[in-house]
This record gives structure tokens, sequence and C-alpha cells, in this order.
């Protein structure tokens, strides 16, 4: 984009160069071919010889078709002058539509901001372009952009008051809130993961703790069962699931 500028740039000096050539060459070879015409100045000596004819003045004769050359390029100015012109403005309209957009935007700017607070269209309209020509960034633009600018912004109020800046900034705020409240469920959810799996395993180690403690008892009891009747005891079961009472029984008569 840079190149295609700086080449119409480079387009539009060499042709006002051209010009400016073509239109000094015209009224220079104008005066001095008339400053020749009334003696004063000397005409240009040249002498061409075409078969056997030979024309001394065609000196003069090429002086005076030269001239009405450039004058004749010079009518051709004005032409080029207004094409010229079409295609500044053309350039200026995109300008302008740039400059339109800029002024637009620091108008609603200002309008979400709520700097404005006239209802009506004209008061409205009035107020925005007040705004807009004391704006410092926009001092160099023309009347007409402002204008336009500030009739765009109150036709857009609406959007303006939609998106003002304290609801855009409510808005991030309760998102936010809302994000923050998310990541610290998250965190707890996590958090209690964690604690189920150390909770099942825990579980797990105390069911193996009491299946090891249950299989050493019930080994105990064999052993009891085994043991207290050789010692002249006996074990009494109260309940299938509890282990039993030593009863104390008459001890043994000593053997004879």
């Amino acid at each position: 984009m840079r190149i295609k500028y700086l080449f119409l740039g480079l387009s539009r000096l060499l042709h006002l160069i051209s010009l400016m050539a073509v239109s000094v060459a015209g009224v220079a070879a104008l005066i001095y071919t008339a400053l020749c015409a009334f003696g004063v100045a000397p005409w240009l000596t040249m002498s061409a010889t075409l078969g056997d004819v030979t024309y001394a003045n065609a000196g003069q004769v090429l002086q005076i078709t030269f001239t009405a050359l450039l004058v004749a390029m010079a009518f051709f100015l004005p032409t080029s002058a207004r094409i010229a012109a079409l295609e500044h403005s053309h350039r200026r309209f995109e300008m302008t539509m740039e400059d339109v957009a800029r002024a637009y935007h620091t108008a609603h700017t200002a309008d979400r901001a709520g700097l404005f607070s006239l209802s009506s269209e004209f008061d409205s309209v009035r107020e925005r372009l007040a705004y807009l020509r004391d704006h410092p960034d926009l001092e160099q633009l023309e009347p007409d952009v402002l204008e336009v600018a500030a009739q765009m912004s109150q036709q857009a109020r609406h959007l303006s008051d939609v998106y003002s800046d304290e609801k855009v900034a409510r808005a991030k705020t309760f998102l936010q809130q809302r994000q923050e409240e998310a990541e610290a469920q998250q965190e707890r959810i996590v958090e209690a993961l964690h604690v189920c799996t150390q909770i099942r395993k825990w579980a797990q180690q105390v069911d193996v703790e009491e299946s090891i403690v249950a299989s050493q008892l019930a080994q105990l009891d064999e052993k009891l069962q085994a043991a207290l009747p050789l010692l002249g005891y006996a074990m009494e079961h109260e309940d299938s699931d509890e282990i039993g009472n030593v009863v104390n029984l008459p001890a043994k008569p000593a053997a004879e």
C-alpha cells in the first residue's frame, strides 16, 4: 500500500513538472517568435535541401512550426488540469471519509462515557458538534466533516447507551466475578477429589488391617480352644459372632 501511494505521488510530481515545462516552453517560444516577427530578435537560421530545391528560410519555418506545436499543446493544459482536479477531489473524498470516521469515533467514545446529556435531536447534534470543534485532535478537520460525524453520533446514541462505559465495566466485573467463582469451585472440586482419594485409600487400608486382626483373632481362638481343655478350662460362646467367655471349671483331680 505504501509503495502504491509512493508511486502515485511520484506520478503526480512528474505530471506537474511536465505541465510546467510545456507551459514555460510554449510561452517562451511564443514570446521569442513574436520578437522575431517584430525584428527584435533574430530568426532561427537554417537551410534545408529537398531534392534539387534549397530552402533558405527553413529555420524560420521550423521555429514557427515548433512554436505553433507548443501553443497547441498548451491548449490541452486546462483539460489535464481538470482531470488532475477530479483525481485530487476523489482522493480528497477518501481522506474526508477517513476524517469522518475518526471524528465519529471520537464522538461515539465521548457518548459512551456519558458526556452528552441533551435529549432533543437538534440540541444533541449541536452539543456533539461543539464537543468535536473543541477537541484538540480534530482542529484541522473541516466543519462539514464535523457536522456529519455529529449527526452520525446522534443517530447511534442508542448504541452508545447500550454499550456505555459504565454498563460495559459492570458486565466485565460480573463476568470476572463469575470466572473467579468458577475457578474457586474448580479448586474445591479438585481438593474434594483429592480428599475422596485419600479416604478411599484409608478405608482400603483399614479393611486390610481389620482383615488381618480378624485372622489373628481367629487363630488365637483356635489356639485357646486347643489349650484351655488341657488346663481344665472351657470356652463358652455366648454369641456366634463373639469369641466367647472363659468359664472356670472345677480343677481336675490330681492323678494318683
